[in-house]
């Protein structure tokens, strides 16, 4: 399967309706957004039960700020839903055909328990703060 470009109006529904949705955020003036793109389609290409998409900054600037991307390229990763990997720079493709892997084998059960935790975690602390102040 071929990259998909995504828009803000797509952006959800994409990344609900798909397990595993990696995402590269790049501009056409970018030369290390040149050099990444051929090694991301290759990675699509390669792996079509994977949504693979695309994100113009230029074109998607409301986008690219909410998402808070302040380097380009930048790839995020999403698996059912949930964030789990964002990091700016062009990787070289055996580092992506890693993150590829280790997305397809990340166990979500145990990330939304940590998820949990931390809430739970970040909770009590701020109630903790508001008793001693």
């Amino acid at each position: 399967m071929s990259t998909i470009d995504l828009s803000l109006e797509k952006f959800e529904s994409t990344v609900q309706e798909n397990k595993i949705v990696f995402i590269d955020f790049w501009a056409a003036w970018c030369g290390p957004c040149r050099v990444f793109a051929p090694v991301f389609e290759a990675a699509s290409e390669a792996n079509p039960e994977i949504t693979f998409a695309k994100v113009d900054t230029e074109a998607e600037q409301q986008l690219a700020g909410m998402m808070g991307i302040q380097s380009i390229p930048t790839l995020m990763i999403f698996k059912e839903n949930v964030l789990i990997f964002s990091q700016p720079g062009a990787l070289p493709a055996a580092a992506l055909d890693e993150l590829v892997e280790a997305a397809k084998n990340l166990d979500m059960d145990y990330v939304r328990s940590e998820i949990a935790k931390e809430k739970a975690e970040s909770a009590s602390a701020g109630q903790t703060d508001a008793v001693g102040d």
